[in-house]
């Protein structure tokens, strides 16, 4: 959202921004709006952590409270998160446009709870800015009511805007070198939240005999603690578990790696970036986005331990990645959406 944000600022357009405080630790939460430049959110609702129907009341009530207060002309929010669906339902309840930024997105894995809040946004929205023509596709399909456009993605946008800023500053991590390490997220509740199946992908990731730099969420900490599976990575002199990380120096080290792992969605976008332009490896049954995979970027490699590391080396293997035109955009889509938003709303 941030290159959105200053795509307003840089325009004079006011807006009105809700941090919903969703984050696991204040460190995540504030080193976002300090790496991107922002300004404090006129509102933080600091629901914090909690079950997903927790998490989605809290944030209705409170996005409701603040729209009451403001009367907005649009709602815009971005991506698949429980705060996305509140803020969807809280527009549509009060009878407020809603723009939907990375519309379209589906894994069609019901094991997902961020399917259904992408789902549920897409067909709630009156703009839907999906960042692919096969994203957009999905949604001509579906049916969906409102207007759609396709404008890339506002992650390329962040990247183009922020990696410089990232490679001047450096990592504060020592030993950091170019292509010595694989760089490794793992959160999702589909894969930390089973003892066998985290225990697995770790086994797995052993297995690789590569360095690995393992930035850990607070949840995945809480899982391998509560599985007794944190010895197994202490012990481990080949996987480096370091403290999360902001945004310019997670940048950093992803320009830094020679390829990622990952069961996230967003950096299946980043690592396109033609500054990027590296191999992510997706420990996850399906994508959102095949885009990364058409492209050859992207390999989902499931969470079988017997299995993704030898498909991981064979694609190693194949060589080099070589120069992929990036399926998400050319970094200007915060500025094709407020344009759209402009002329529709004037």
């Amino acid at each position: 959202m941030s290159p959105i944000i200053k795509e307003c600022d840089r325009r004079g357009v006011d807006y009105f921004l809700v941090h919903t405080g969703q984050h696991y630790t204040q460190y995540m939460s504030d080193s976002f709006f300090a790496d991107l430049g922002l300004r404090e959110p006129d509102a933080n609702l600091n629901i914090g952590s909690g079950t997903h129907s927790e998490q989605t009341a809290k944030a209705l009530i409170g996005i409701e409270k603040e729209l009451l207060a403001e009367t907005p002309s649009v709602v815009v929010v971005l991506g698949d998160t429980n705060a996305v669906l509140s803020a969807a339902l809280a527009a549509v309840k009060m009878r407020i446009p809603l723009a939907h930024v990375e519309a379209g997105l589906r894994s069609y894995d019901k094991r997902m709870p961020e399917e259904y809040n992408r789902r549920l946004t897409d067909h709630a929205s009156d703009f839907l800015f999906a960042p692919t023509e096969h994203s957009a596709e999905t949604l001509r399909h579906e049916n969906v009511m409102g207007e759609i456009f396709v404008t890339g993605n506002t992650v390329i946008d962040a990247i183009e805007a922020n990696l410089p800023v990232a490679r001047k500053r450096k990592s504060p991590l020592v030993g950091v070198k170019r292509g010595g390490f694989v760089l490794l997220t793992l959160h999702r509740a589909e894969n930390v939240d089973k003892k066998p199946i985290l225990e697995g992908l770790i086994r797995g990731l052993l297995s690789l005999r590569a360095r690995i730099i393992f930035p850990v969420h607070p949840r995945t900490v809480a899982r391998l603690r509560e599985f007794g599976l944190l010895g197994l990575l202490e012990s481990s002199s080949q996987i480096r578990m370091v403290e999360p990380v902001g945004y310019l120096d997670f940048l950093y080290l992803m320009d830094m790696c020679s390829y990622v792992v990952t069961d996230s969605g967003g950096i299946q976008e980043e690592v396109t970036a033609p500054s990027i332009n590296k191999r992510v490896f997706v420990l996850r049954l399906s994508t959102e986005r095949p885009e990364a995979v058409e492209s050859g970027h992207a390999t989902v490699v499931g969470v079988d331990p017997g299995v993704f590391p030898k498909m991981i080396s064979d694609v190693l293997a194949s060589g080099q990645l070589g120069t992929r035109p990036c399926p998400f955009g050319s970094g200007d889509a915060s500025q094709k959406i407020l344009s759209i938003l402009q002329r529709k709303l004037a």
